[in-house]
């Protein structure tokens, strides 16, 4: 419930189709659907930071809720990494770093071995390294602190999302539409936050 709670409440994330607790293949306990709005090719810094907060919801809710973490968020922690070394060393979004592409992706036409290679390009020193490796971890953490700051404001919404997600396993639209406006939150929610049927 952690995940849909901050896409239900942060601007600029796509809509809330579906939550469940029924596992979907090996590595996924439980699932959030979201519908975007829109085809989008291009993000902003704010958006970015956004879907790097929505994909650490879980996590923060586990940590609020039982004060620890499992190995849950594994694929979760995979991606908003991966998100925020682009956003620090390919998109230029780190003033202190400032406005270079640190991170090239070699072309996928170079073969090596007979292979096409998907690996990044470094040219940089090591005390570059340090400032990246610091940057992603800081845009990680400030990532998590605004799930964390979002869900705690939302904290009777999380109770209660969960409870009817244990009860009924699946939350579809017309659920989490009655379990929004049924629920007071001292964070206000987006208007838009529920996919439209």
């Amino acid at each position: 419930m952690g995940h849909a709670l901050v896409a239900l409440i942060l601007p600029g994330v796509d809509r809330v189709q579906k939550v469940s607790i029924i596992p979907r293949g090996v590595g996924a306990l439980g699932y959030t659907i979201q519908r975007p709005t829109e085809d989008r090719f291009l993000l902003t810094e704010e958006e970015l930071e956004n879907k790097m907060a929505v994909l650490l919801g879980g996590r923060a809710a586990e940590r609020l809720v039982f004060g620890k973490v499992s190995t849950g968020a594994a694929d979760d922690l995979a991606k908003v990494s991966d998100i925020a070394r682009s956003y620090v060393a390919q998109y230029g979004m780190v003033g202190e770093l400032g406005e270079v592409a640190y991170d090239r992706q070699h072309s996928q036409f170079l073969l090596q071995g007979g292979q096409p290679t998907g690996s990044l390009e470094r040219s940089y020193s090591e005390e570059t390294a340090r400032e990246i490796d610091c940057a992603v971890r800081e845009t990680v953490a400030r990532a998590m602190k605004r799930a964390t700051s979002t869900l705690e404001g939302s904290r009777n919404l999380l109770e209660q999302g969960a409870k009817a997600l244990l009860a009924r396993e699946t939350l579809s639209v017309t659920d989490l539409q009655d379990l929004v406006s049924s629920t007071p939150t001292k964070t206000p929610l987006r208007e838009d936050a529920v996919a439209a049927q």
